[in-house]
This record gives structure tokens, C-alpha cells and sequence, in this order.
């Protein structure tokens, strides 16, 4: 073979590496039931706050400003304690939808990235019609 042929060979091995890489990184929505399946694996989970607790949310920065505690109820109505190793997100109790990523530990899903939560609000993705008839108007 010469030399050319090796650096192509090379090349491809790296190019496939660089795209397994980016497959592992690709998650699908879980269920809590099945991310305490794969407990210990990093998954992505779609859930509610509960807002039937008898505290919704503990923070206390006094004690730990690096850990909220909450729990969560999926669409299946599973639920699990949620502990987020960070400050707590602004508005949480007015969210309409949490994105959790990270990992079931027995019957505790803990997130120890600052990335791996993610507050839908209700209130940034409903039409108000009195601002866009304010916005036709001005134009």
C-alpha cells in the first residue's frame, strides 16, 4: 500500500470515531420507571413539579447554596425526589414543564451538571392577543 492509502484509511477511522462519539451523545425521552432501570446511565427525563409536596422546593443557602431538592411526577404519574447539585433556577415554581437530565441513584435522580435542567414556562409560549395587536398597530 502506499503511503496516501494509509492517511485515507487513517482519515476514515478517525472521521467514524468522531461520529460514534456524537451517537452516544444522543439520548431519547425516559419515563422515570425506566430511567430506575437504567440506573447509574446518564437519560433525559420530562417531567412536572410537584406541586403536592408538602414543600415543593428546598433550598436553603444558608445551609447548601450548591443543592436543590424537589420532586417530580412524569406523564405515566411516576414519582421521584429530584436533587439538583446547584443553585435553584429562577421560577421553578412557575414552570409548566422540567427537562432533567441526569442519573437515577436508587429512588433519587440527581443532576450534577448545571446544564442538565432545563424550566419550561407556560407563560413565554402562550399568544398574548392584546401585544400582537400592539405589534400590528406599531408597524
Amino acid at each position: 500500500m502506499k503511503k496516501i492509502h494509509i492517511v485515507i484509511l487513517v482519515g476514515i477511522a478517525v472521521c467514524i470515531m468522531i461520529l460514534l462519539s456524537f451517537m452516544a451523545d444522543l439520548s431519547s425521552y425516559e419515563t422515570l420507571a425506566s430511567a430506575r432501570q437504567k440506573e447509574g446511565k446518564t437519560v433525559t427525563v420530562i417531567a412536572k413539579l410537584d406541586k403536592s409536596a408538602s414543600v415543593p422546593v428546598e433550598y436553603d443557602p444558608a445551609k447548601n447554596p450548591n443543592l436543590t431538592q424537589f420532586y417530580v411526577v412524569d406523564s405515566l404519574g411516576n414519582r421521584a425526589q429530584v436533587r439538583y447539585y446547584f443553585e435553584k433556577p429562577m421560577d421553578m415554581e412557575k414552570s409548566d414543564r422540567i427537562v432533567l437530565k441526569g442519573k437515577m441513584q436508587g429512588n433519587v435522580f440527581e443532576i450534577t451538571r448545571k446544564d442538565g435542567i432545563l424550566i419550561k414556562c407556560p407563560s413565554k409560549y402562550k399568544d398574548d392577543p392584546k401585544a400582537a395587536a400592539n405589534n400590528l398597530s406599531q408597524n
